[in-house]
Parts: C-alpha cells; sequence; structure tokens
C-alpha cells in the first residue's frame, strides 16, 4: 500500500485506495471521494419485534452517521473558506516552504505551471471547502473539495507536488 504525506507537516493526506488523476499540467491530482454511512451494525436475528411489544423506533441506528471517505480515512480537518486575497497569500507562503524541498527538477516543473494550477483553483474558490491534514500544520498543504456540476460525492484536490510516497 502506499500513502502519500504532505512533505511540510507530514500528515497522511492520499493512498493508492483512492486512484487520482493528473490536471493541471499534473500541478493538482483530482481524486473522487463518496459519502459513507459508518455506525453500529442491525443485526436481523428473525424476531418479529411488533409481536414482542416492541416500540416502531427500535432497530433505528442511532450512532450511524455519514462521512466522506477521504476525510474519516485522513482525519483532515476542515477549514474556513479563504476569500481571493487570503488564497493568494496562501499560495505565495506555500511556494515559498514547498520549493527548497523539491529537487531542481521538480522545482522548475512547480515554478513553470503552479501559476496554471493557482488559476484552477480561483476559478473555483467560491465553492471550494479547504482542508489540513491531522496536526492542523499552519504551513501544511491544503487539500480542496467541491461537488462537480449535479454530483451528490465531493471531488478533492491536492497540489501534486507537495506529496511524498511512503511504502507501507
Amino acid at each position: 500500500m502506499l500513502v502519500y504525506q504532505d512533505l511540510i507537516s507530514g500528515d497522511e493526506l492520499l493512498s493508492d485506495s483512492f486512484p487520482y488523476k493528473e490536471i493541471e499540467n499534473g500541478m493538482l491530482w483530482e481524486v473522487e471521494g463518496k459519502w459513507v454511512v459508518q455506525g453500529a451494525v442491525d443485526v436481523d436475528i428473525g424476531a418479529n419485534p411488533s409481536a414482542e411489544g416492541a416500540d416502531e423506533d427500535e432497530g433505528v441506528d442511532d450512532q450511524a452517521v455519514k462521512v466522506v471517505d477521504i476525510v474519516d480515512t485522513f482525519r483532515l480537518q476542515e477549514q474556513p473558506p479563504f476569500d481571493k486575497k487570503q488564497f493568494v497569500v496562501f499560495i505565495k507562503k506555500f511556494i515559498k516552504n514547498l520549493t527548497p524541498k523539491l529537487d531542481a527538477e521538480k522545482q522548475e516543473s512547480f515554478k513553470k505551471n503552479i501559476e496554471g494550477a493557482t488559476k484552477f483553483l480561483l476559478s473555483k474558490l467560491k465553492d471550494l471547502q479547504f482542508f489540513v491534514g491531522e496536526s492542523m500544520h499552519d504551513d501544511g498543504c491544503l487539500v480542496f473539495a467541491y461537488y462537480k456540476d449535479g454530483a451528490v460525492d465531493p471531488t478533492f484536490l491536492y497540489f501534486a507536488y507537495a506529496l511524498k510516497e511512503v511504502k507501507c
């Protein structure tokens, strides 16, 4: 199994269990999330609750919650939304912090293509949800989520160059 860690914070943000598609010249990874129900399992033992005088509500699982698989699996923490100015400040700081962690070849490609990826994200800014890793590291990589037209499940966006592949 492969896990992808944030180069800056070290938080695990993704694994190969969630296939990705490269977009924006490989700068961003697009990953489909899914809403899932978690909670206690309802086991049917074949008894007839109505004949035994049980309430109609019996068997309803109050512990079940709906979560997004990626958010739950990697314990991502939602952050308040950014306006355009805040986002540009974040991107500048992110570029400054990430660039030294990349090898020379990746640095060149990163600098060449980050503007296009930034414009892509800015075009969706009002629709994005922002997440950070479990440690909530101030300078860590952001993970973005949004709903494509008509989609019921969120799509996540990751900065590809900010992730380090780790074999487990």
